[in-house]
């Protein structure tokens, strides 16, 4: 009886736990109806190349995602959690990252020229990599949480 027990709540685990899909499927078809989805779970999706631009992602659950070569230019990502995310070669150009927890995301060759990050957590996050070195230019870093320190350019 405890081996089979114990072999139910081995399947359980590897079924619902672990590495197996994260996000919710009805929050990406959302997301691609309506370029909106605030608060969504879509942790661990696959974004890569996708559309986002000017997408509402406002306390979006992103962390582990793969937005490599995602179009997020001006997309709203306040209080968004992109930690670990894969945003490599992508554009955030004019995106408002506000709040956002980008801490360890490969950024290398994204684009995030005009980006408002105050008070966005970019601790631990690749700046330069296989794709080259992340757009900063004119980016608001007020209070952002860099990986070598507090920055606060662009503050008002």
């Amino acid at each position: 009886m405890k081996t089979l027990v114990g072999l139910i709540l081995g399947v359980a685990l590897l079924v619902g736990g672990g590495a197996a899909q994260a996000f919710d499927e009805k929050d990406l078809k959302k997301l691609k109806a309506l370029n909106a989805c605030e608060g969504c779970d879509l942790s661990g999706a696959n974004l890569s190349g996708a559309n986002l631009s000017e997408a509402d992602l406002t306390e979006a659950t992103l962390s582990g995602a793969d937005l490599s070569k995602a179009n997020l230019s001006g997309a709203f990502l306040l209080g968004a959690n992109l930690s670990e995310a894969n945003l490599s070669e992508a554009n955030l150009s004019g995106a408002n990252s506000y709040w956002a927890n980008l801490s360890g995301a490969n950024l290398s060759g994204a684009d995030l020229r005009g980006a408002n990050l105050s008070k966005a957590d970019l601790s631990g996050a690749r700046l330069k990599g296989e794709y080259g070195v992340a757009k900063l230019d004119g980016a608001i870093l007020c209070k952002t949480k860099m990986p070598w320190g507090e920055e606060n350019s662009g503050c008002k």
